[in-house]
């Protein structure tokens, strides 16, 4: 599957010092937290993974047809929103 990031997800991963690489680890080795059925133009998913020792989120939507996930956002949880797990929030 094609990984293409939107123009947001670009800016705040250069901002939040998170590069490519480390967004394509975190899918790997992540687990989807939440769904977002409702969301349009496709449904998204926000995933936790790991990039080494850093956790990452990573929400993203697929287009099956297109056989592309569109990388909408991508942070590192907030300790002050999440709780220890960085599965669930506070």
């Amino acid at each position: 599957m094609e990984l293409i990031y939107r123009q947001h997800a670009v800016k705040r991963m250069h901002e939040r010092c998170i590069t490519e690489e480390e967004v394509e680890h975190a899918i790997a080795s992540g687990n989807a937290i939440e769904s977002y059925p409702d969301d349009t133009p496709y449904p998204s998913t926000l995933l936790l993974g790991h990039a080494g020792t850093k956790a990452i989120h990573v929400v993203y939507a697929d287009d099956i047809t297109e056989d592309i996930r569109i990388i909408i956002a991508v942070y590192e949880p907030d300790p002050k929103i999440w709780h220890d797990d960085l599965k669930t929030r506070r």
